[in-house]
């Protein structure tokens, strides 16, 4: 790559990890406590004051769960194929399915059975957008408002996530299922419980 283009690829790093930020909710604070990078730092990148250097970015990269090439902006390869790093969250591994700043997510989830929890309804989130999900295999608990549906291999279903949801697994089997939600989507809420008063 010529020294022209090196800079013009790094000129468009502070723009893209704002971006990034922004797309998830998060503050500089927020991303500052997540990677250990200062405040200043954090915001002298974004605005193109400070240099970004790989041990700035390894840490971003993997807060903001994108790929270091996608990061910087490199150039496309032409190889099609997405090389996916699975991360576990709330006790379910996340296999992601796109590798895009923007736009959908699709993720490949996996519940494990919940032996202990058997009987106990999911947490109910709720957050801005859209979710589509599709099962693959198992049987996947969708508690959905005040409804409880059981999902299993090959059904589908979709719903507005302002509706308070969750999921468990419903068998003795991990569940599998794809999962399609816009950037908002990684920004759930727990919905409080009503006390038993």
């Amino acid at each position: 790559m010529a020294q022209d283009d090196l800079t013009d690829v790094l000129t468009g790093v502070g723009p893209r990890l704002r971006s990034l930020r922004r797309a998830r909710g998060a503050t500089l604070a927020q991303v500052s406590e997540a990677t250990g990078i200062s405040l200043s730092t954090l915001s002298r990148l974004e605005s193109g004051q400070r240099k970004p250097t790989l041990e700035l970015l390894l840490p971003l990269a993997r807060e903001y769960r994108v790929q270091l090439d996608e990061l910087v902006g490199a150039p496309a390869t032409g190889d099609p194929r997405i090389h996916p790093r699975p991360f576990t969250r709330h006790g379910q591994t996340f296999v992601p399915l796109t590798r895009f700043l923007g736009g959908l997510h699709a993720y490949k989830q996996i519940v494990p059975p919940r032996e202990a929890l058997e009987g106990v309804r999911p947490e109910l989130k709720v957050h801005e957008g859209y979710e589509w999900l599709y099962v693959l295999s198992g049987r996947l608990w969708l508690a959905l408002g005040e409804h409880d549906l059981i999902l299993t291999a090959g059904e589908a279903a979709e719903f507005d996530t302002r509706t308070p949801h969750g999921f468990a697994n419903a068998g003795d089997r991990p569940a599998e299922f794809l999962s399609l939600y816009g950037a908002q989507g990684e920004r759930m809420h727990v919905r409080a419980q009503p006390s038993g008063d």
